[in-house]
């Protein structure tokens, strides 16, 4: 089993915490860390229908059993009624890291646990492998192309299984499973189709009209398909940064891909060797490195701070980092020859900030890391580097 960085976080917050929320897609290996981390608890699969029968008829009565140990209940969103008795049974228990609560569903679990444990929960996001992670047991994709077509789902590094086989099950699955169980979408076919509109307007403003014209569903049915999406950690927005600097900017938000294994496979790409030619390249890469971050920041118990910034004119910087000690400012770029026109947007937001604590990065599809006199550049290989460097930054 390939260590997952977010454990140790998890299991200093147990401590302290009565319960943990552990959320992120399906197979992201949540219930597997769950296990390793609380060898001795009890485990209770909530989409065992038995199990869940179980629970539906008699809460008191199943939480009753796990009254000596801890316990992993996982797909805890499956049966909503739990979380009010389980607020009685952490506050009169007064154990912490009792209950190891997981899910799929980000917006299910999360909306029970605002109204029944506040305050007594600490939350998580697993999501697939991190670069670092990665990294880490030498299992590090050896090219840019390798690591974009193959994603970071625990089964292609686990079990060796190859993309072009998991990945059309996986869709197939997340439509006939999550979607019916999140919303009633009747024609799954249509909600596929969208999935691959989706997948070809990667690292783009998102624009729900013009997709639901391509489509000829409502404006209102794309926001609710995409929330979906949301909710099962499919895909993110990354909005625009609010400072203007006297310029209009774009108010709409960008569109990405958790994992681009999976995002390869929704735009039809079967080897990685296509990638090299592809015309989504840039934004694929574009959405692995922005999704790199995300992670980053998720293994740390920490919330997104990333957005991006673009004026009517075109000038655009792809991530924006709100710092303690101001922004950092970082370009991304899959090429792997650096070119001046690279920093292009990097220059411009430069000049018309004129803010002397931002910081300037690019991140490019080569591997060497050197430093420009308009930014340090970083390869794709040396995302953890960067982001450990941006965390020393912060903390200094």
């Amino acid at each position: 089993m390939i260590p997952r960085l977010i454990a140790g976080k998890i299991v200093e917050l147990s401590k302290v915490f009565p319960a943990i929320t552990l959320t992120g897609p399906r197979q992201s290996g949540k219930t597997t860390l769950a296990k390793t981390l609380f060898p001795d608890y009890a485990y209770a699969n909530l989409e065992n229908p038995d199990t869940r029968e179980a629970a539906e008829e008699d809460p008191r009565g199943f939480l009753a059993r796990f009254t000596d140990t801890g316990v992993v209940l996982d797909e805890a969103q499956r049966v909503p009624m739990l979380f009010s008795y389980l607020q009685q049974v952490l506050d009169e228990s007064g154990q912490m890291g009792k209950f190891i609560l997981t899910g799929s569903q980000n917006f299910l679990l999360l909306e029970k646990i605002t109204q029944s444990l506040a305050g007594r929960v600490a939350i998580f996001h697993l999501f697939p492998f991190s670069q670092m992670e990665l990294a880490n047991t030498n299992n590090l994709n050896k090219n840019i192309d390798d690591a974009l077509f193959n994603g970071g789902y625990p089964v292609i590094y686990d079990r060796t299984v190859a993309p072009t086989d998991y990945f059309p099950s996986y869709i197939q699955t997340y439509v006939e499973r999550d979607v019916r169980t999140i919303t009633n979408v009747e024609n799954l076919g249509l909600f596929q189709r969208f999935l691959r509109l989706c997948a070809g307007r990667t690292g783009q403003l998102f624009n729900a009209s013009s997709v639901g014209n391509d489509l000829g569903v409502s404006y209102k049915t794309v926001q609710s398909w995409l929330s979906i999406m949301e909710t099962s950690f499919i895909v993110f927005r990354l909005t625009p940064h609010h400072s203007n600097f006297k310029k209009r900017i774009v108010k709409q938000p960008k569109l990405y891909f958790y994992d681009t294994g999976l995002l390869c496979s929704l735009l039809g790409i079967t080897t990685a060797d296509q990638l090299n030619s592809h015309y989504m390249r840039g934004n694929i890469f574009e959405s692995y490195v922005i999704s790199e971050y995300l992670k980053n920041q998720a293994n740390q118990g920490k919330k997104n701070n990333g957005f991006f910034w673009r004026d009517s004119k075109g000038y655009e910087v792809d991530l924006l980092l709100e710092m303690p000690l101001g922004l950092k400012a970082i370009e991304i770029k899959s090429g792997q020859t650096i070119s001046n026109s690279f920093f292009d947007g990097l220059n411009y937001f430069k000049k018309l900030s004129g803010e002397p604590d931002i910081n300037f990065y690019l991140v490019y599809g080569g591997e060497e890391e050197m430093t420009r006199t308009h930014a340090k550049v970083m390869g794709w290989n040396k995302l953890a580097t960067l982001f450990q460097a941006l965390q020393k930054k912060t903390k200094s």
